[in-house]
Parts: structure tokens; sequence; C-alpha cells
């Protein structure tokens, strides 16, 4: 399959705004137009959609989303998408899409993580439009530290750049701040330190590459299997496979991960990525060893705690760019081509 990047970000260019699941409470609205206006006050124009009514789990009524959404996605003014956050149901705009339409229009950055994977995935392998895993609306404030990137500045990337980054060395694990009574807060206050680290039993350095695809294991899981979410589209030139838990327990993830190497997901990884999760062990089971009995028979490399996940920083991963993993024990780095 053939990867169509979406034309860079600059100032001056439209941001789509709406919520294709979750919409904002009346309590975090402030914060929501905080971010709004730092991507005006950096030069965008912003269309904020209807869709972004928080009293539910959807913003909206499906066909609604849906609507809106495609709106979006086929006007060539608008040149990347942003919903506020995820949500819980995006699952069920995936009928309501025309793929064929959104796959003929030129391509649209699609920008988030969480339950927007849920889209982001089909949108990749069915439409072949790559699209950006990492930061969300309400995240915008937010200063990421390096060597990572934030969204804006890799959607900001032309089609044919190359772009490395690697841990900074530092998380958060103090959960979310409270954005209802500092709606300004900026500053993660990382409490937490360590790279990555191998989970597999492999010790020899690794130097992979593959065209990268993944997403959020609660959500995307749901899709192996179908042609929501069939990655073989993407496996001529191999794979670099990303997956993190949300909050699913440890049996839940173990269950998941089955399923999708059961369904072909994993089929042409020549590595694994998986992010730092805050999600619950289980009675008799870890994160760590729900991964490894579901995938560790695989006989590639897992990589754990990546910045790919619910908890900050977040890396920026351009699902269907080629991606070069290097680990060794003097380097570590994820090199991403928009070709």
């Amino acid at each position: 399959m053939s990867i169509r990047f979406p034309r860079p970000l600059s100032p001056g260019v439209r941001i789509g705004v709406t919520a294709p699941s979750s919409g904002v409470p009346a309590d975090l609205m402030p914060r929501f137009e905080l971010a709004v206006g730092m991507l005006r006050d950096r030069g965008f124009e912003v269309e904020v959609g209807s869709c972004l009514d928080g009293a539910s789990h959807v913003s909206a009524p499906a066909a609604e989303r849906a609507a809106e959404l495609t709106r979006m996605l086929l006007d060539p003014s608008i040149a990347a998408i942003v919903p506020p956050w995820g949500g819980e149901t995006m699952i069920d705009l995936l009928p309501l899409l025309d793929f064929d339409a959104i796959t003929a229009a030129e391509p649209t950055w699609l920008v988030g993580y969480s339950d927007t994977t849920t889209l982001m995935l089909p949108l990749t392998v069915l439409a072949g439009v790559a699209t950006l895993h990492g930061g969300n609306l309400m995240d915008t404030p937010y200063a990421v530290p390096p060597p990572l990137l934030d969204w804006i500045e890799a959607a900001g990337l032309p089609a044919g750049s190359t772009f490395r980054q690697s841990s900074p060395g530092v998380h958060r694990t103090t959960g979310w701040d409270d954005w209802a009574a500092d709606p300004g807060a900026s500053d993660y206050r990382f409490d937490g330190s360590g790279g990555w680290r191998r989970l597999d039993a492999g010790r020899d350095p690794v130097d992979v590459s593959g065209r990268i695809i993944g997403g959020c294991i609660d959500t995307i899981h749901h899709l192996a299997g179908t042609r929501f979410g069939d990655s073989g589209a993407l496996r001529d030139d191999g794979l670099l496979v990303y997956v993190e838990a949300a909050d699913d327990n440890a049996f839940a993830i173990c269950r998941a991960l089955h399923g999708m190497r059961l369904a072909g997901f994993f089929e042409g990884a020549r590595a694994i990525l998986v992010g730092r999760t805050s999600a619950p062990d289980s009675p008799t089971l870890t994160q760590d060893a729900a991964v490894l009995d579901a995938l560790g028979g695989l006989g590639v490399p897992i990589i754990a705690d990546f910045e790919c996940g619910h908890v900050p920083p977040r890396m920026q991963l351009v699902n269907g760019a080629l991606g070069r993993l290097v680990m060794s024990t003097d380097e570590a780095w994820l090199e991403q081509t928009l070709a």
C-alpha cells in the first residue's frame, strides 16, 4: 500500500476541532478554550465544530459525529483535525464513514491517542492516510521534553522528512492534573525516571525497520481480524507495531493481545513497542507478564516503557511512516521517515 502524507501544518492553515467520541464537560471548557487559543496564537485558523457536548460519554449522536468528522476530512481547507481527547465508543462511527470518499480526498492529519486510535488505524490501513499518534488538543498547553516533538512540530514536517526521537528518561506517575481547578496547567512535573527496556529474552542489539502501526489495546483489539484493523496492508515493508494499555487490567490486556495475535495483527512485526502504563496488574498477572504471555513467542524484540501511551510524555508516532528502531547498550532511538 502507498501511504499518503498530509500537507504540513504551517501558520495560516486551518485546524478542525471536533469530538468524534467524548465531548468536553462544562467545567473543563476553560481548558478547551485555552488550548484553542494557543493554536490561534501560533498562527493557525481554528474551526470549532458543533459535536463537543460533554454531558454524556459521546459528544452527539453517532450520525452527527460521523457527518461532522467526514465533512472536516473532506474539506481541502482543513489541514489537521485534533479532537479534545479520546473517549469510549468511537467504534460506532466506523460503519458510517465513507472510506472511498476519504481515500479519494486530499489527506488530512488526524491527531490523537486513546479512543481516537479506533479511527486512526482504519484511516491508515484502509484509506492509506498517515495519522499522528501523540498529543491531543487538551494536552497542547504542556511543554514536551526533548528529544521528543510535540504534535504540532511533527505535523509540520513535509512528506519525505526524517526525524528521530528517543526516551527523555522521565515520566509522570501521579495521574492527571485537575484542569477544572487549574485550566492553564502546562508543567507535567515529571516524578519518575527510566527509559526503554527489553521485555523479551533477547540481548543482542536491535536494528530493525518497518512501517509503524498500532494504537490503544483497549480499543483497537476489537478491530483486529476486520477490514478496519488489517495491518497486512502495510506488511510488505515489515512492521514496527506499538501498543499501549489505557486502563484495562492485565487479564483483559492478555486476552486482547492473544486475540490480536490470532487475528494476524502482529504478522510481519519486526519489533513490538509497548507503552508505559498505569493500568492495573491482576492478582496473578502483571502487565509485563500479560504482554509476554501473548506475544513472547513471536521471537521479535519487545520494548517496554515506550512513550506512546496514557502516561506522559508522549512520543509522536506517524502511522504508515517507515521507522527504524535502534537499541543497544550505547544508544536507543526511533527514526521515522514520511515516505
